[in-house]
């Protein structure tokens, strides 16, 4: 039960009573040894939290749970699109599995400290792989199984697994894509050699193991089972690589206390579940939401988590949320608009047990949170957050008794408990700037960034005081703490020395009905400095249900004619990241 009942209440506990809230929001997992200290300061300058407490993440999410009582409850549910699989096991026999698994990564050599990494796609067996490492204190890497071997070389030599860990294919679209050759590609390459390779051996595509080398997933898991280690909050729980904020590849490092708690509490006071609930999430599992809302936070909570191999149809989210009376739904804008563009074959749909839609990634237009609150008929909202903070910087919080103004459920939301935005200006006077996050981040953030084998300091993400977080996205807050993103620091256009973000303009033209997606970027332009140019998906099969005298008079309209808006371009598709971000870089030369 939260004690608190409006989300001012709450957010000026964790601010001025920021040691008591977060001593109180730990007791929400079970420890061997509670913590007495929440935030302690690190020698780099960097911080840790619970580093006194000890605790094993593993334990949280599967173990107690059964010892609770809740054995027989659904733990993981899987569909894969691809091949029409679907399983769903309880926790009782996920604790087998996973504790099968454990021992016969230990026999392979694995122990504390060590990174394994796993090149695998959503399946109930990566999510078996993770919280085995978590058990015996190795460090799991998930990477996008889609890698080729180069980029699967570079991760292998960053880390230094001890044992990788592969499925024989994965699958883009209903096509099987071996595994095999791009991880042999990746090995001879690499610097690094692992002691062993690990195989999930899927029936539509078998994969010939190397003798030695190479070992059955499904045998490990019958190896003799073995108890969960006990690890320090501030031992290191994984690394997930990210280009995100500051270019190149960096891997950021989670702990296991603070990282459970802020998942923990999130659950709860963000998305209103509560044990036994259903969790879904569309999000791959090699991605951070798949980390902490796939696998990590239902589980810790005592919820059901649904998992998803592929992208899913309208039609099949709405059959898994029916057949499994989801609480709630998580996914991205992208998808969203792919189901807007399928629901139009489909009438719209009441899911009695859906409480809220909750979408991250990047920022979905009012017009699509319109479409998507009439469509399912509930409330559908966005919320922002990044790889590096691991949970929602800012939200809704939908476990709070008395719920926000309206009139603020078309944005992101206000700073989740620990999180402290201030505005860097970057010309004086001006409301807008980079959104900066006061030091210490809350628990749950980066712990560090993986570098030359060890965990370093975030230097990267420092401001020049190293007092500040800097997120690399450009806002406003305004008088209610509520933040309004602009776009990211590089999607920021200056006209004629007056600044606006893609994002505003994006708006605007979403909200034209001819417009299934858009996406604007800048181009220098000799007098005004830059100048915007569109990008636009129309909704029908060609370009005749909207044309560019109709969007430029919107933009116009709404935001006035020194915007500069003359061209727009019509295109079949935006390009996009694996995990559905649109690339606006690659637009000019796409």
């Amino acid at each position: 039960m939260l004690p608190w009942m409006t989300y001012e209440e709450m957010y000026d506990a964790a601010l001025n009573k920021s040691e008591q809230f977060w001593l109180g929001a730990a007791q929400r997992i079970t420890w061997k040894q509670p913590p007495v200290t929440a935030c302690r300061m690190r020698a780099d300058g960097w911080h840790d939290w619970f580093a006194d407490g000890t605790l094993n993440t593993c334990y949280n999410a599967v173990d107690r749970h059964v010892e609770h009582g809740r054995g027989d409850q659904p733990a993981l549910i899987w569909h894969s699109c691809a091949t029409k699989e679907r399983q769903i096991v309880t926790y009782r026999e996920l604790l087998d599995r996973v504790a099968g698994f454990a021992g016969g990564m230990r026999s392979l050599g694995v122990g504390k400290g060590d990174r394994v990494l796993i090149a695998m796609p959503t399946m109930i067996e990566t999510a078996i792989a993770m919280l085995a490492c978590a058990r015996i204190g190795a460090v799991h890497v998930v990477v996008f199984a889609g890698y080729a071997g180069p980029e699967l070389t570079r991760r292998i030599d960053d880390v230094a697994p001890k044992v990788i860990i592969i499925a024989s294919c994965s699958f883009q679209g209903q096509i099987s894509i071996p595994s095999m050759p791009a991880l042999n590609e990746a090995l001879a390459k690499a610097r690094h050699k692992p002691r062993a390779c690990v195989i999930v051996q899927r029936e539509v595509c078998p994969a010939l193991p190397l003798p030695l080398r190479d070992h059955d997933f499904h045998t490990l898991e019958r190896s003799a089972p073995v108890d969960p280690i006990m690890l320090r909050s501030d031992d290191p729980l994984y690394i997930l690589h990210t280009s995100g904020t500051t270019g190149n590849a960096k891997g950021v490092v989670r702990d296991n206390g603070g990282h459970a708690v802020a998942l923990a509490l999130s659950m709860e006071l963000i998305y209103g579940c509560k044990p036994g609930d259903t969790f879904f999430t569309t999000s791959d599992l090699g991605w951070v939401v798949g980390h902490s809302y796939g696998v990590y936070a239902p589980l810790i909570s005592g919820g059901t988590s649904v998992i998803l191999e592929g992208g899913a149809s309208v039609s099949v989210i709405r059959t898994l949320c029916q057949d499994h009376a989801v609480k709630c739904l998580f996914t991205t804008p992208t998808q969203m608009r792919l189901m807007r563009q399928e629901s139009r074959t489909l009438p719209g749909v009441v899911l009695p047990a859906l409480a809220q839609i909750f979408v991250a990634g990047e920022y979905a237009d009012p017009t699509l949170l319109d479409w998507a609150r009439s469509y399912f008929r509930r409330p559908v909202v966005n919320h922002w957050w990044q790889t590096e903070t691991g949970w929602s910087i800012t939200a809704h919080f939908f476990g709070l008794p008395f719920q926000e103004p309206v009139t603020l459920m078309d944005d992101i939301g206000r700073p989740a408990p620990g999180f402290c935005p201030a505005i860097i200006p970057a010309d004086a006077g001006e409301p807008c700037g980079e959104i900066a996050l006061a030091l210490p981040l809350p628990p749950g953030c980066l712990a560090g960034i993986w570098k030359d084998r060890a965990i370093r300091t975030p230097a990267a993400y420092l401001d020049d005081t190293g007092t500040y977080y800097r997120t690399f996205d450009e806002g406003v807050i305004d008088g209610t703490r509520a933040v309004h993103i602009l776009g990211r620091s590089d999607d920021v256009i200056k006209v004629a020395g007056r600044r606006i973000s893609s994002v505003q303009i994006e708006k605007i033209i979403a909200s034209h009905p001819g417009v299934h997606a858009c996406a604007v970027v800048a181009v220098p332009d000799n007098l005004r400095g830059q100048r915007p140019v569109a990008y636009v998906v129309p909704v029908g099969a060609d370009d005749s249900s909207v044309a560019v005298e109709d969007i430029i008079g919107q933009v116009n309209q709404t935001l006035g004619r020194w915007v500069g808006l003359r061209e727009v371009h019509f295109v079949e598709r935006l390009p996009t990241t694996i995990s559905g971000k649109i690339t606006r870089k690659h637009l000019l030369v796409f």
